[in-house]
């Protein structure tokens, strides 16, 4: 027999670490150093995380500072920023990289808040699923006689109790960030 609490926390639990991820990268107009997760620099013929090549701070609220650990590589990392579409301009001084974060104004701060609104939405859609397809395995194994009818009710409704816990907690997080969008 299948414990499908376990099974539904780890698939549900995945999505929301997902979702914190996404929202870390979502600039806010405050420099953050999760800004550039998931940039990648050809670092000699090899696409390698900027973390790996680089020290990454912020001196203060507005800037982001890349300090290479090999000042070769500095043309390569201000050119992956540029790909990568941050929305910030990096400025190269030959030594360190220095990205200024703009505050954001009005209507971008909106836009964001849809797009962090939209993400929470997606993550439960996501969530959803996990029950989806956890409840269609229920069934079969009540089918098949694995489970009895009572199992299989109570593995339901336990089901159900995880979705609308990280359902709401989604709600949380994206309402959360929402505000920190907001109220600047």
């Amino acid at each position: 027999m299948t414990d499908f609490n376990k099974l539904c926390k780890a698939e549900m639990d995945k999505k929301l670490v997902a979702l914190d991820q996404d929202l870390a990268r979502v600039r806010t107009g405050r420099a953050s150093v999760t800004l550039l997760d998931g940039i990648k620099v050809d670092f000699y013929g090899t696409p390698t995380p900027i973390n790996q090549v680089a020290s990454i701070s912020t001196p203060d609220a507005r800037t982001i500072v890349i300090s290479p650990f090999d000042k070769k590589s500095i043309q390569n990392i201000e050119r992956a920023i540029q790909v990568a579409d941050v929305g910030i301009q990096p400025n190269n001084d030959g030594n360190v990289i220095r990205l200024p974060v703009p505050p954001l104004n009005e209507q971008r701060r909106k836009d964001i808040a849809k797009q962090i609104h939209k993400m929470g939405e997606d993550v439960k859609v996501a969530v959803r699923k996990v029950r989806q397809d956890l409840n269609t395995s229920v069934k079969k194994e009540e089918k098949d006689k694995i489970l009895s009818e009572d199992d299989s009710k109570k593995a339901q409704e336990l089901i159900q109790k995880n979705t609308d816990a990280y359902c709401k907690q989604i709600d949380e997080k994206v309402a959360k960030k929402e505000k920190e969008i907001l109220t600047m």
